[in-house]
C-alpha cells in the first residue's frame, strides 16, 4: 500500500509541509512553474536547497506583490467586532514572540490602502477561478474550512464573520493549494503522522499572551496526538494543523514500510535540533494478520446457553461468534458453533467453549486475513459529535457512520437511521459548498 509517513517532530507549517512533499517529486521546478501558473493573484513561490544540523533540505518562500510574508501577515484572521491592534500573531516559521502592536498597525494599513478582508465566500470565489481540479479544490476549501472553524470557535462569532487579511490570505492560500496539489500527484493510499510537537510557552500579541498551541491550533488538533516540549514558541500553525488534520488517515509512529523517497522541509527559524517536517513516502505491507478459527457441533444445548456463550465470546474479545444450522448423527438437528479470535486469544477461548457449551471437543483452523485499514475520524453535526469509520485499502475507501452514534440520534429525535445518516451529509454538502 502506497503510505506516506509526516514526522512533526519540530511542528508544521504550510511551507513547511509544502517543501517536505516537493522534495519527493522528481521534477521540482516543473511542479514550481505549474504552481505558479494557477497565477494565484499576486502570489509567486519559489523553493531553494539549504542545509540546517548538517542535513539539506528544501526551502519554500512565498511572495504576495514581490514582498515575502511576515511573521504578522499569516495565519491572520479577525471578526468583522475585532479591534484592528489586538490581532494574534501566528509564527510562521517557528519560535518567534515578540509584541506586534507597531508591525500590526503598519500590516493594517498596507492591507487597507491595497486589499480587503477575505472571508470564506472570497476564498471559495478565488479557489474556484483556478485551473485545478474539482477534488483538489475540495480539499483546499475543506482545509480552510477547518481554520475558519477553528477561529468561529475561538472568538464566539459565526463563520461568516471570520475574516482573513488579505496578504496573509493569499499566502494561505498559496500553501494550501500547493499541499493540496502535491497530495493529489503523490496519491498515497495511506497518511500516517506522527505525534505533533506543537512548541511550549506563550505567544504575545498587542492585546495579551495567549498561550501555545494558540486556540485556533488546539481546537483544530483535538482529538489528535500532540506534545510540547523545551522549545519555546509556536511551533504549529493553524494552517499546518489544519492540513494534518485533513489528510491524515491516522495518527501514530511510523509504520513498518519500504522507502522509496524521503523529504525535509525546512522552516526558517534555527534551533538545535533541524526545523523541519520529514515525509517519507513508500509501501506498506496491506493490513493483514493471522486468526484462529474454533468450531464444535452442538446438539443437545439450550438456545438460551448458547446465547450467553456467544456474550462471553464478545467480552473476551472474539472477533466473531456466529452458529449455522447443521444436521448431526442419527438425524439430530444441531448448530455449529464458531469463534473467530487472535491466536493470543485461543486458550481463554478454548475455556469458554468447555464451560460454557456442552462439546467434549473444539476444532481449529489457522487462517490469513486480509483487511482494510480502519481509523475513526469524529464528525461536529448539528446533533453534536459523530464517529465515522473510514476503512482504506486495497484501492478502495469506504466510509459509515459509527451504529451506536447514529442509533441513539435517531431515538432522541424521533427519526429513522437512514433520516440521521442523510441530515449529517446533506450539511457536510453545506459546509463545503460555503
Amino acid at each position: 500500500m502506497k503510505t506516506l509517513y509526516l514526522d512533526c517532530g519540530m511542528g508544521a507549517a504550510g511551507d513547511m509541509l509544502t517543501a517536505a512533499l516537493l522534495e519527493l517529486l522528481p521534477d521540482k521546478e516543473e511542479f514550481l512553474r505549474e504552481l505558479n501558473g494557477l497565477e494565484i493573484p499576486g502570489v509567486t513561490v519559489s523553493g531553494e536547497k539549504i542545509a540546517k544540523c548538517g542535513i539539506q533540505g528544501m526551502q519554500v518562500t512565498v511572495k504576495v506583490n514581490g514582498t515575502e510574508e511576515s511573521e504578522d501577515m499569516h495565519d491572520h484572521v479577525h471578526e468583522h467586532a475585532h479591534d484592528h491592534n489586538c490581532e494574534h500573531t501566528h509564527d510562521h516559521d517557528h519560535g518567534h514572540i515578540h509584541d506586534t502592536s507597531h508591525e500590526q498597525a503598519h500590516v493594517h494599513h498596507h492591507v487597507h490602502s491595497h486589499h480587503h478582508h477575505s472571508g470564506m465566500h472570497e476564498i471559495g470565489h478565488i479557489v474556484q477561478d483556478l485551473p485545478l481540479s474539482e477534488k483538489v479544490k475540495a480539499d483546499i476549501l475543506a482545509v480552510f474550512s477547518l481554520i475558519a472553524e477553528a477561529e468561529s470557535h475561538v472568538h464566539g462569532v459565526p463563520v461568516k464573520e471570520i475574516h482573513f487579511h488579505e496578504v496573509g490570505t493569499m499566502d494561505a492560500i498559496a500553501d494550501i493549494t500547493a499541499v493540496c496539489l502535491l497530495m493529489d500527484k503523490l496519491a498515497p493510499e495511506k497518511v500516517i503522522v506522527s505525534p505533533v510537537h506543537v512548541g511550549s510557552g506563550h505567544v504575545r500579541c498587542a492585546h495579551g499572551i495567549l498561550p501555545v498551541p494558540a486556540p485556533a491550533t488546539a481546537y483544530i488538533l483535538r482529538n489528535v496526538p500532540i506534545y510540547g516540549g523545551s522549545i519555546r514558541g509556536e511551533l504549529c500553525t493553524p494552517t499546518g494543523a489544519a492540513l494534518l488534520k485533513h489528510f491524515a488517515t491516522g495518527f501514530g509512529e511510523m509504520p513498518v514500510m519500504k522507502t522509496a523517497a524521503i523529504g525535509y522541509g525546512m522552516g526558517k527559524k534555527d534551533f538545535d535540533t533541524v526545523n523541519c517536517v520529514r515525509a517519507l513516502l513508500g509501501e506498506t505491507e496491506e493490513t493483514g494478520d493471522t486468526i484462529v478459527e474454533l468450531q464444535c457441533n452442538l446438539d443437545d444445548i439450550t438456545s438460551e446457553a448458547i446465547g450467553f456463550a456467544q456474550e462471553q465470546f464478545f467480552e473476551a474479545g472474539a472477533l466473531e461468534v456466529y452458529t449455522i444450522p447443521v444436521q448431526m448423527k442419527k438425524s439430530r438437528p444441531g448448530v455449529l458453533l464458531t469463534v473467530m479470535c487472535r491466536e493470543e486469544d485461543k486458550d481463554i477461548m478454548l475455556k469458554l467453549f468447555f464451560r460454557n457449551t456442552t462439546t467434549l471437543g473444539v476444532r481449529e483452523n489457522v487462517s490469513r486475513r486480509y483487511k482494510l485499514s480502519r481509523t475513526i475520524r469524529k464528525v461536529d453535526t448539528e446533533f453534536g459529535e459523530v464517529r465515522k469509520k473510514v476503512a482504506s485499502g486495497y484501492g478502495v475507501t469506504r466510509e459509515k457512520y459509527e451504529y451506536e452514534d447514529i442509533a441513539r440520534i435517531a431515538k432522541e429525535q424521533e427519526m429513522n437511521l437512514e433520516e440521521v445518516a442523510r441530515r449529517i451529509d446533506m450539511q457536510a454538502g453545506r459546509k463545503a459548498e460555503d
